[in-house]
């Protein structure tokens, strides 16, 4: 039987707000230091901190929902590369942000650590 965090984490989608303040320009920072995925080679686990940093146009990110997003990547057997690209597109393709910028700063595995970093747009606060 699931519990009900595991049944909101499938559920999960992004959700989107109005910007409060959408002829400001402001920069909004979120970490997340417990996401985890699956390295799609050998299944080993891969943990990492996610951190996002934007300047919102109209829309701004749901907190709640964007870690039950985050956390759908738990079981999920995904590159570091690929899905700090694939968090990038989701939320570029929903927010339509003045900038966007999303970090994946992976805990070293096998004596490697690596950091993903994608970004557009510039940085205006």
């Amino acid at each position: 039987m699931k519990r009900y965090g595991e049944k909101a984490i499938e559920k999960a989608s992004l959700e989107i707000w109005d910007n409060p303040n959408p002829e400001r320009d402001y920069e909004i920072n979120i970490s997340f230091p417990e996401f985890t995925c699956l390295c799609p080679r050998s299944g080993y686990p891969d943990f990492a901190t996610i951190a996002l940093s934007y300047t919102p146009n109209k829309k701004i990110v749901e907190l709640k929902a964007l870690k039950l997003y985050l956390n759908s990547f738990r079981d999920r057997h995904i590159s570091h590369e690929e899905v700090t690209n694939l968090i990038y597109t989701e939320l570029h393709k929903l927010l339509k942000p003045r900038f966007l910028e999303v970090t994946g700063d992976f805990n070293p595995r096998g004596n490697v650590k690596t950091v993903i970093r994608v970004c557009s747009g510039k940085r205006k606060p």
